[in-house]
């Protein structure tokens, strides 16, 4: 994945009026140094209150958990001219005294500073992955990322049982970022589920503290010094 040959459009023409889709930007070699609102949330994370309320059986079913959330800084990453500066996180959950996780989860957290956009991945080993995305200025504290089942840009996918049983039909995550070492989330998936009128709201929120600071990125790591 090197640099690409700028001299061509996206329509395959050439020309002075060609829109160069190939070449990548140098950018920054550390990610921490360019994260935009996503700074305060790299590192390690721990988060003793978290708040889940999903659909159960007989009505919606409540629950609180422990949080352990990681979020490490990745090399720059290009599409042609676009440039991303990201975390890649995996963030483990466990309902209080107990062993067993209660949920797991990885993707990464990625800042556009040219497009001022926040872009949010999810994968989870019951079958389902996300792509969701928001405005946010660099400075940033508060933001909010959406993605919409059916959307081929910001969308979700889910295995044939989820997508018949519980289909996400759409996803909201505000994140607010603390001037303490904290962050937190609220997020709301809204789900058609059999034999419930409407939608039925799954709700998880928590208040993350940092516990451990991140390791810098490979390109950081090998800058001279």
């Amino acid at each position: 994945m090197g640099a690409h040959d700028g001299s061509r459009n996206d329509h395959g023409g050439s020309g002075p009026d060609a829109i160069d889709i190939y070449t990548e930007p140098d950018g920054d070699p550390d990610t921490l140094a360019n994260l935009g609102p996503l700074t305060v949330m790299a590192g390690i994370f721990e988060g003793t209150g978290g708040s889940d309320v999903h659909p159960a059986v007989d009505g919606d079913e409540s629950n609180v958990f422990h949080e352990r959330y990681e979020l490490q800084p990745i090399d720059r990453q290009t599409n042609g001219p676009q440039l991303f500066y990201g975390l890649r996180y995996h963030t483990h959950i466990v309902k209080p005294g107990e062993v067993e996780t209660f949920h797991d989860q990885v993707g990464y957290w990625l800042w556009e500073p040219a497009a001022t956009t926040v872009t949010f991945t999810l994968a989870i080993p019951r079958g389902q992955v996300l792509l969701a995305s928001g405005p946010a200025e660099a400075d940033a504290t508060e933001f909010e990322l959406t993605a919409t089942v059916g959307s081929e840009v910001d969308g979700i996918l889910s295995n044939p049982f989820l997508d018949s049983n519980f289909r996400t039909v759409s996803f909201r995550m505000r994140v607010t970022i603390g001037n303490d070492g904290t962050w937190s989330y609220d997020e709301d998936s809204m789900l058609a589920v059999p034999g419930r009128a409407g939608l039925v709201t799954h709700h998880d929120a928590n208040t993350l503290t940092l516990v451990a600071a991140p390791t810098p990125n490979p390109l950081a790591l090998a800058a001279p010094r």
